[in-house]
């Protein structure tokens, strides 16, 4: 679909006048267009203009299954002629409850129970306050706190955001909650110096045990009788992407045991798909106390999130009057379960996770290619969820300080990627990064493709500094 210039602009006026858009710098479109986009098929979207773009992105980690699936729309419609809304307050509905089943039968352990939300901020301040209501009702209400890493993204409500170690996205909004706490992250491109061996490296596994440790560290200077959960994604994203070293999360698993602390996998962008297995803890091997998701487990289709919990924290809320007070309105709503329903089935009856584990190598090999640019330091990720770091001087590491990138992310790569066909995205909330999760169904073609894009704007790119 294409729109003429008189309906175009009539759509970029209502924008400006009314559309406030969220993370977005407003004053960026005071004289330039919006974009607007329209239509998707596949891995790919158009714009108001006609014009197309590889979604790189999978919208915002989201479209596992591409654009333009008509099973999902349809499911939807059907389930809205017969059922649009009932809330899951003391009542239910058969999608939810199929839903409930298949996710909990995904879900490694005794993760089997699940309370559905509308999206990914929600999941995570549901698994916080479940945590601290666990322990007041097992005789432990001091254990409240909750640590999580530097440069994580946990969402943006007032819990989930103050979980979140992002500085810059919180103090606008301070006071939050309080008794949350960093350690680092896991982020072996830029390992502490000190942990390195004679050959002046540092061992992924060496990094990975110091920065597991640093967890029980900071549970001992806050108290382990205060502390309540590790939050903690499998692939951290903010910052771009930091894949677990060996043998992290089995040490993170043993220290949450030792002081009986539970540990919350964060996989509102990792489940589903994005790293070829439903859940990321399952391809890392390890056994979380909670899982929050949402984005993939519809595929963009409709809102819909969920905590995940194991029988061990549901077990106080099954006998006698005790009640999670907590819920949403639109947690659980019918037509998002049904199109998540679907969604999952077409997750198995076409082999999406079979996929991405067969051509997970291929692109890796792909985006390495892009490692002989002066401008590109590391390459990162697993599965189809990749962010590669851009630096200043390739042999020291050095980053670009505030005003380079602004100049280098905002002021020309974004907008460079996008004309040049690509959707991805362009973040320094750490150091300056290129961030990409394309559709799962994506092959060799779409790899060529977002490489292509990327070398001739990186070196564009390089060219300008």
């Amino acid at each position: 679909m294409t729109y003429d210039e008189q309906t175009h602009a009539a759509l970029q006026q209502s924008a400006r006048d009314h559309l406030w858009m969220h993370f977005t710098r407003m004053s960026s479109y005071d004289t330039a267009d919006v974009p607007v986009m329209v239509r998707g098929e596949g891995a790919y979207v158009w714009d108001a203009k006609g014009r197309r773009y590889l979604d790189a992105l999978g919208g915002l980690f989201v479209s596992q299954l591409g654009h333009g699936r008509t099973e999902l729309a349809e499911v939807a419609a059907k389930q809205a002629s017969e059922l649009a809304f009932f809330p899951l307050w003391s009542y239910a509905h058969p999608s939810a409850i199929e839903l409930a089943e298949k996710v909990a039968g995904y879900a490694p352990g005794d993760l089997n129970r699940v309370f559905f939300t509308s999206g990914g901020g929600e999941a995570v301040e549901s698994a916080w306050k479940l945590a601290k209501n666990y322990f007041k009702l097992v005789g432990k209400p001091m254990k409240h706190k909750v640590i999580s890493r530097a440069i994580a993204y946990h969402g943006t409500t007032q819990g989930a955001l103050s979980i979140t170690g992002l500085p810059g996205l919180k103090q606008q909004f301070e006071p939050l909650v309080p008794s949350t706490f960093r350690v680092p992250n896991t982020n072996h491109y830029r390992a502490p110096s000190f942990l390195a061996g004679p050959d002046g490296t540092v061992d992924e596994e060496v990094f990975g045990r110091w920065a597991a440790d640093q967890i029980a560290v900071a549970i001992e200077a806050e108290g382990p009788d205060t502390v309540a959960a590790v939050f903690l994604e499998p692939v951290q994203n903010a910052g771009g992407c930091f894949p677990p070293p060996p043998g992290y999360f089995a040490r993170v698993r043993e220290i949450c045991d030792a002081y009986d602390v539970l540990l919350v996998s964060d996989e509102v962008i990792c489940a589903f798909g994005r790293l070829g297995h439903m859940f990321g803890a399952e391809r890392y091997g390890y056994q979380p106390d909670i899982i929050t998701c949402a984005k993939g487990i519809t595929s963009g289709y409709a809102p819909l999130g969920a905590m995940i919990a194991s029988e061990r924290l549901y077990e106080p809320f099954a006998h006698g009057a005790e009640t999670f007070a907590h819920g949403y309105t639109f947690g659980g709503h019918p037509v998002a379960t049904a199109v998540a329903v679907k969604n999952l089935e077409i997750f198995e009856t076409e082999g999406v996770l079979e996929h991405v584990r067969a051509q997970e190598g291929s692109f890796r090999k792909t985006l390495e290619k892009l490692g002989d640019l002066p401008i590109v330091g590391d390459v990162r990720g697993d599965g189809y969820f990749y962010g590669i770091e851009l630096v200043k001087d390739k042999s020291t590491k050095q980053t670009f300080d505030a005003d380079e990138s602004e100049r280098l992310l905002r002021g020309f790569l974004s907008k460079a990627l996008f004309d040049a066909g690509l959707y991805c995205r362009a973040d320094d909330r750490g150091d300056p990064v290129i961030q990409l999760s394309p559709p799962l169904i994506c092959d060799q073609q779409h790899f060529d493709e977002i490489e292509q894009v990327l070398r001739s704007v990186l070196t564009e790119a390089q060219s300008l500094l």
